[in-house]
């Protein structure tokens, strides 16, 4: 059997954000993923490996390599694939071009947590950072919050600029601080080391989406935002531990692994879910290999029928 090769750009039309968040929240009613991560670094370049295997919907290994420096050269920061593996036999079925499932993942994995946790009336979306993965989150959010507001903040705000140009209907925001004040979601996706968020900005009702940090030395939000919020992330197993968001204030005594109040897989249980009006919900997106093998798994769903 020819594993078949699912490429980017005839690929990514035909996906749906609704529909790819859908089929992440399905993949959490089957049996919980095993998962297997490893990291590897120099510097501040880092080799990322992630393995999952899902009863029902077979075995994902991603390999990505991050190198922030690759942008100063106007090369791609982030590289790799994804192969999909047979669940009946572990035939190797696919190769999915490894920017199509992360762009598809990592944004559809937010706009999940914001369907539960974010306010139904939020009518201001705030992305912060100016990159590819800030564009996907435009897409995303406005899919799952029809007629949102959008605006967003870079350090570079040239940059804005020109994604806000290019999405269309973006303002640039030039107060990070009012911003964030002024915003229903709020979603951060930078390469910061420090937190750039701060807790004191929150309004209630608000809902903080972190996907940026995903290395131990990394924060978008300070300890403040994370004492505000009730915290949740995607997957225990991927954050807490692992991701500085949250392993560095458990490390330093501001919050406590048990205030990590749900995930993904209690989203069944009703746990995971926005319990008043007024209270502010914090959410690590922390991605995982399982997250990429339910994304793989219906982006070939939709390629073998389209």
């Amino acid at each position: 059997m020819i594993p078949e090769f699912v490429p980017f750009d005839a690929a990514d039309p035909l996906l749906d954000w609704q529909d790819m968040a859908a089929a992440i929240e399905a993949g959490h009613f089957l049996p919980r993923a095993q998962i297997r991560d490893s990291f590897l670094y120099r510097r501040d370049d880092t080799l990322l490996s992630r393995a999952a295997w899902i009863d029902g919907l077979g075995i994902g290994v991603k390999l990505a390599t991050i190198f922030p420096g690759n942008a100063a050269h106007a090369l791609a920061t982030v590289n790799g694939g994804v192969s999909l593996f047979s669940d009946a036999d572990g035939v190797l079925e696919a190769i999915l071009d490894f920017h199509l499932v992360t762009r598809w993942k990592t944004a559809a994995d937010s706009l999940l947590a914001a369907r539960h946790l974010a306010r139904r009336d939020a009518k201001e979306l705030l992305v912060v950072g100016a990159g590819t993965v800030a564009a996907s989150m435009i897409e995303a959010f406005r899919a799952g919050f029809p007629g949102i507001g959008a605006s967003v903040w870079s350090r570079n705000r040239d940059r804005a600029a020109a994604l806000g140009e290019r999405m269309g209907g973006v303002t640039v925001a030039d107060s990070l601080p009012d911003a964030v004040a002024k915003a229903d979601i709020i979603v951060t996706a930078t390469m910061a080391r420090s937190p750039i968020v701060r807790g004191e900005w929150l309004s209630p009702g608000s809902h903080l989406n972190l996907v940026g940090a995903f290395r131990p030395d990394m924060r978008e939000a300070d300890d403040e935002a994370l004492r505000r919020g009730r915290l949740f992330v995607d997957s225990r197993e991927t954050t807490v531990e692992h991701i500085g968001e949250l392993a560095l204030p458990i490390a330093s005594g501001v919050i406590r692994p048990e205030d990590v109040v749900a995930d993904f897989y209690d989203i069944p249980t009703g746990l995971f879910t926005r319990r008043s009006p007024d209270e502010i919900t914090v959410f690590k997106n922390g991605g995982g290999a399982h997250l990429d093998l339910m994304c793989s798994r219906r982006i070939l769903d939709v390629w073998r029928s389209r």
